[in-house]
């Protein structure tokens, strides 16, 4: 079985997703799905796009909850991907190396070369992250964009992974949860941002910021009836009209 790094670095990049402000759009998966296909885990298999039954590889999916009933209810938005764990078990159950964990970054890759399509990771991973890609008869996952976030030919702002570079909504964030001065340690310290499932102690690296509770009874300086916007009885061609359709 494959071992964790021994004296891995403090830093640990990862992502910080926004659960009050995501309006699932879906951009993400979409923009995952472009950016990587051509990328360091191309392709990535679509069968029957277009029929019945699609399938295929995404490394972001987006679910939608309804939480809560009546005036308390509301629609919850949750993206998912890897979670680049500190504790991952995908990795410590792959027989061959194939998956492994970065040490100077933390991030969770495959090795496609090494790969046998054991699926033991996918059974491993309780959040769903893993993608048997059937064409190419191996597991895939999230690579957390290292293709971009390494890549000096680009402008440093746009150094950041595809989901978090296309979100209109800037409800996904990009940085080091090892540093806790960075910009995104501080954004969960402040919101109070937790782990997914802490309980199954794999300490996933990335981390979800809640939805903030919504007001109750409106806006309390709006009044209760509107008045009319022309007092009385119009005249004219619009009076006309009017009374002709208050006699349907």
């Amino acid at each position: 079985m494959t071992s964790l790094p021994e004296h891995p670095s403090a830093k640990r990049l990862g992502l910080v997703i926004d659960l009050d402000i995501c309006v699932g759009c879906h951009a993400c998966a979409v923009n995952c799905k472009e950016w990587n296909t051509g990328g360091i885990a191309a392709p990535l298999t679509d069968l029957e796009p277009y029929g019945a039954g699609p399938d295929g590889v995404w490394f972001n999916r987006v679910h939608t909850y309804e939480v809560g009933e009546g005036a308390t209810g509301r629609t919850v938005h949750f993206p998912r991907s890897c979670l680049h764990c500190a504790e991952p078990a995908c990795v410590t159950v792959c027989p061959t190396g194939a998956s492994y964990k970065r040490s100077e970054d933390g991030i969770v890759l495959v090795n496609e070369d090494l790969c046998i399509g054991c699926k033991l990771c996918s059974w491993a991973c309780p959040y769903g992250a893993r993608e048997f890609d059937e064409d190419a008869g191996v597991m895939k996952k999230c690579t957390l964009c290292v293709d971009r976030i390494y890549n000096t030919t680009f402008d440093p702002e746009d150094r950041a992974p595809a989901c978090v570079a296309t979100c209109p909504a800037s409800a996904r964030h990009f940085g080091d949860l090892g540093d806790p001065d960075s910009a995104v340690s501080r954004l969960v310290a402040e919101r109070e941002g937790y782990d997914l499932m802490p309980e199954m102690g794999y300490s996933p690296t990335n981390k979800y910021l809640p939805p903030r509770p919504r007001k109750q009874g409106g806006c309390s300086s709006a009044p209760v009836e509107l008045n009319p916007a022309v007092p009385g009885q119009p005249g004219g061609l619009l009076g006309w009209l009017d009374r002709l359709l208050s006699q349907q």
